[in-house]
C-alpha cells in the first residue's frame, strides 16, 4: 500500500480500534493520526501503538478538530454516539454526530481541503423496512419514531454532500463484534421476525482501510456496508443463538416483550457493490456464532445456565416495550406495537 496520511476519529470505539490496528500493520506509524478525548482507557487502548500521532481533545471543538485534521490525505469519521446513550441524551448526540461532523468537514475545507473523508452511517436511515426488507441506498431514508441516532446520521450525511470535499458515506448495517454487544434494553426494541444482516467488526474496518487505495471509484458515493447473503438472519434466529452461547437456554419471555414495529435492520439487496469494490468480506453468521461461543469462558455459561431464569426476569423489566403495555402507557404503545388498538396477543 502506498503511503498515506490517515485521520481516525474515534478511533478508541469498537470498529475504530480494528481500524486503527489494521492500518497499523500496513503502514508506518507516523503516517496515522488519531484524534480522541483524553481519558485512562484511551491511552490505555493506545499504549501498544508507538509511534502514531495521537491529538486529544473535543470533536465538538473546532480548533481541537482543526489540529487533528492538518495535512490529512484521508480522514476515516467514525466518532459517534451510538444507542441505547443515543436516545437517552439527545442534545450530546446531536452535538457529536451533527455539530461535529460539521467541524471535521469545516476544518478538512480549511486545512486539508483535498483530503478524502469516508464517513460511517448507519441502516438506522432506513427506518423499519420488516414489509419491505430489501433495502437499496436510493430507498427513502425514513427513521423509525424515536430513533434520534438515525436522524443525527441522515443530517450529517446531508452535510457531507454539501460539502467541498472529496467523500464516500458507508450506510452500515448491524455490525457484530465478540465483547462489544452488552445486553440491554435496546435488544427490545427489534421485533423478532426481523430481517437481519450482521457484518462483523473485522469486515467492517477490512472495508475502511481497503478503501484508501480505492478512493477513485468511491468519491462522491454512498454504499450499503453489509456482510452479504452469509450474514442474514431473523433476529429471533440470532437472539437464540446468543442466548444459547451465553448459557441462557430459550427466548421464552412473556407475550409484548419485544416490540412490533419502528425498528431498523434489513437485506442489503446492493449491498455487492461495495464488496465488489473493496473484498472486505470474509465473515458469516456460523463463523460469527464460532467465535462468540469460543469467547463465552466455560465457567460463565456454566452458572448463567443455573441463574438464568432470575436474570431474564431482570431483564424483562427493562424491557421498554414490555412496561409499555403493563403500564397501558398509549404513547409507548402506539410507538413500539402501532397503537392500542393493535392485536398484542
Amino acid at each position: 500500500m502506498k503511503e498515506h496520511s490517515v485521520l481516525i476519529t474515534g478511533a478508541t470505539g469498537a470498529i475504530g480500534r480494528e481500524v486503527l490496528k489494521q492500518l497499523y500493520s500496513i503502514q508506518s506509524a507516523a503516517s496515522i493520526t488519531v484524534f480522541v478525548r483524553p481519558s485512562k482507557k484511551t491511552k490505555k487502548i493506545l499504549k501498544n501503538y508507538t509511534g502514531i500521532k495521537v491529538v486529544y481533545g473535543n470533536i465538538t471543538n473546532l480548533e481541537d478538530v482543526k489540529r487533528a485534521c492538518l495535512n490529512q490525505d484521508y480522514v476515516i469519521h467514525l466518532a459517534a454516539i451510538i444507542p441505547p446513550l443515543a436516545d437517552e441524551d439527545v442534545h450530546r448526540t446531536n452535538q457529536v454526530n451533527i455539530e461535529g461532523t460539521r467541524n471535521v468537514i469545516s476544518a478538512l475545507e480549511e486545512v486539508s481541503p483535498n483530503a478524502f473523508l469516508l464517513f460511517s452511517s448507519s441502516v438506522a436511515c432506513y427506518g423499519d423496512r420488516n414489509k419491505n426488507p430489501d433495502i437499496y441506498t436510493t430507498d427513502p431514508l425514513k427513521p423509525s419514531v424515536g430513533d434520534v441516532y438515525g436522524v443525527t446520521k441522515i443530517v450529517a450525511e446531508g452535510l457531507i454532500r454539501e460539502s467541498k470535499l472529496n467523500w464516500s458515506i458507508y450506510r452500515l448495517s448491524a455490525i457484530m463484534g465478540i465483547g462489544n454487544h452488552k445486553i440491554s434494553k435496546l435488544m427490545f426494541h427489534m421485533p423478532l421476525d426481523t430481517i437481519m444482516e450482521i457484518c462483523t467488526i473485522k469486515d467492517t474496518a477490512r472495508a475502511f482501510v481497503n478503501s484508501i487505495e480505492k478512493k477513485h471509484q468511491l468519491v462522491h458515493n454512498t454504499y450499503n456496508l453489509g456482510g452479504g447473503e452469509r450474514c442474514r438472519v431473523t433476529y429471533e434466529a440470532f437472539i437464540t443463538r446468543a442466548f444459547d452461547a451465553y448459557g441462557m437456554g430459550k427466548v421464552d419471555f412473556p407475550p409484548n416483550t419485544f416490540a412490533k414495529i419502528n425498528f431498523h435492520c434489513g437485506n442489503y439487496a446492493d449491498g455487492q457493490i461495495l464488496e465488489d469494490i473493496l473484498h472486505f468480506r470474509s465473515d458469516s453468521i456460523d463463523s460469527y456464532f464460532e467465535q462468540f461461543s469460543a469467547a463465552v469462558p466455560g465457567i460463565q455459561r456454566f452458572f448463567t445456565r443455573l441463574v438464568n431464569k432470575p436474570v431474564k426476569k431482570l431483564l424483562l423489566r427493562s424491557s421498554e416495550p414490555f412496561q409499555a403495555y403493563k403500564k397501558q402507557d398509549k404513547e409507548m404503545i402506539e410507538r413500539f406495537f402501532g397503537g392500542p388498538g393493535v392485536n398484542m396477543s
